[in-house]
């Protein structure tokens, strides 16, 4: 069993980030809500305690028993450190201002958690609340010209509590890494020798295990989650495992052929069903975005549902769900709000009464690209642009109709193309063209033209939780539209979308 350090969540946007930094040293690591009851297994090597938007001052405010822990190591971030503070006799208090954004770390004595981090090192602050006291046997590590208690803690008689009052997760705070590995090396002595290759073998393991001599079916889109999990599993059990992938005539232009041409050098058993007309005679005559998707979510479950049934002994189901999928189900404030139905298999287990196997839920998805690259899997699978459940369904903003997917495949076509040729493709995290319900005037040659306008998107991004427009070179951006407009006809117009996310989504539906 890998030895794991568990953070314990209260709600902080920024604890994804806790996770994604511990995995960076090699160090497994499970995020849980606060409020959920959790083992300490002898593999737990210690204790984070995120931020939160609440406060210690709040009356119902988010609490944990402190003892519970035992002599395991714990280290409190932000919202964290003031529990710690106020929960061993400390004091917190309203500060006279929001304290947010960058400072300068003092060092006030020597620590373990702060060991060669330099004088004045850049923090990043998010709190309104301040620590005024610190709990007695406490000492102040390092303070702020705003603070006196920025870093705090206690690493003697038999405990090991340290508290931070900035947040080293983030990049802003310049030594944050380096504070976070002395946690995990120098104070919970970990060994940080959770590889892929590690994981690779622990999971493939844990499948022959859990399938016995059952057989698995897995719909397949092509993408880069659901190809890494279906390897491992054909790793597994081979070709007990049946994949499906459905053809809902919103793929990209020619994907269908290139991506069953790529399984099947894979050796990955996988049957490829062609249902585009099934899905476009569902779809005609909507254009409310979230009807879209749930027309396009219930006609999979259909199609995938009769392909299952053609075959026998099928007792598991495998999906590629990962790790940032399972913190939102499980977020401390309850279920998220409705997540967008390009999750289309979502209704699956239920409704086709099958155990789920899901080999990458702890995984980030840059764990999960490393992962494919030791199992070998090409890189224009593992490199390729996220790609959403419903297609280009959601890129053709009202009617969906085979008209309107034909055009947009070749504009989208020209634009990918374009990207990769450029040497563009890699430095953007997704890209993709939007077909707009807009029309405009235009000339071509002597003749007037009335046709369609096409949206270019491209976005920069960790993670797809945020993001940022791609500055594109303009002269880029002035070939791909003329190449749109002199090869796609119906199109007359080309844009550049520059909006961020927030407050815009990637998608435009």
């Amino acid at each position: 069993m890998a030895e794991k350090i568990i953070i314990l969540d209260f709600g902080s946007q920024y604890t994804q980030l806790i996770g994604r930094s511990l995995r960076e040293f090699n160090v497994y690591c499970e995020i849980i809500p606060f409020n959920k009851q959790i083992e300490m297994a002898n593999d737990v090597k210690g204790i984070i305690l995120s931020g939160s938007p609440f406060s210690v001052n709040e009356k119902d405010h988010p609490k944990i028993d402190f003892a519970g822990f035992g002599n395991l190591p714990v280290l409190g971030i932000c919202y964290g450190a003031q529990l710690m503070a106020k929960a061993f006799g400390g004091t917190v208090e309203k500060s006279d201002k929001r304290e947010y954004g960058r400072s300068h770390l003092h060092l006030e004595k020597k620590s373990l958690l702060l060991d060669d981090v330099n004088q004045d090192s850049n923090v990043w602050m998010s709190h309104s609340d301040t620590i005024t006291k610190i709990p007695d046997g406490f000492s102040i590590t390092g303070s702020t010209p705003q603070i006196p208690v920025a870093a705090f803690e206690i690493a003697d008689q038999g405990k090991k509590f340290f508290g931070l009052q900035f947040h080293p997760e983030v990049y802003h705070s310049e030594e944050g890494k380096k504070i976070l590995k002395n946690f995990l090396t120098k104070i919970c002595h970990c060994k940080c020798d959770w590889t892929p290759e590690h994981f690779i073998n622990d999971t493939v393991s844990h499948i022959k295990n859990q399938v016995g001599n059952g057989e698995v079916i897995m719909a397949l889109s092509g993408g880069v989650d659901s190809t890494v999990a279906a390897v491992l599993i054909h790793k597994a059990i081979g070709n007990r495992l049946h994949g499906i992938f459905v053809d809902h005539g919103l793929l990209r232009r020619n994907e269908f052929e290139q991506v069953l041409h790529s399984y099947k050098n894979m050796g990955l058993n996988v049957k490829g069903v062609n249902a585009s007309e099934q899905f476009y005679t569902k779809l005609k005559g909507h254009s409310e975005p979230e009807l879209k998707r749930k027309i396009i979510g219930g006609t999979f479950i259909e199609v995938f549902d009769k392909e299952a049934r053609s075959l026998k002994g099928i007792e598991f189901l495998g999906q590629g769900t990962i790790y940032p999928d399972v913190i939102e189900s499980v977020s401390v404030h309850g279920p998220s709000v409705t997540i967008k139905s390009h999750h289309n298999v979502g209704g699956l287990p239920a409704h086709m009464n099958l155990k789920l196997i899901e080999p990458l839920r702890m995984l980030f998805k840059d764990e999960v690209r490393r992962v494919g690259t030791e199992l070998g899997i090409p890189s224009e699978i593992l490199n390729r642009h996220p790609f959403p459940g419903p297609g280009l369904a959601i890129r053709i903003l009202g009617e969906v109709t085979p008209d309107k997917v034909d055009i947009l495949q070749r504009a989208d076509d020209i634009f990918i193309t374009e990207l990769q040729k450029s040497g563009l493709y890699a430095t953007v995290w997704q890209a993709g063209v939007i077909l707009l319900p807009v029309k405009s005037v235009g000339v071509m040659g002597d003749e007037r033209t009335y046709e369609s306008t096409v949206a270019l998107r491209a976005v920069t991004s960790v993670d797809g939780m945020t993001a940022d427009w791609a500055k594109l070179d303009y002269d880029f951006l002035g070939h791909v539209s003329n190449e749109i407009i002199n090869r796609v006809k119906g199109v007359n117009r080309v844009v550049f979308d520059i909006s961020s996310k927030p407050p815009a989504t990637i998608e435009w539906e």
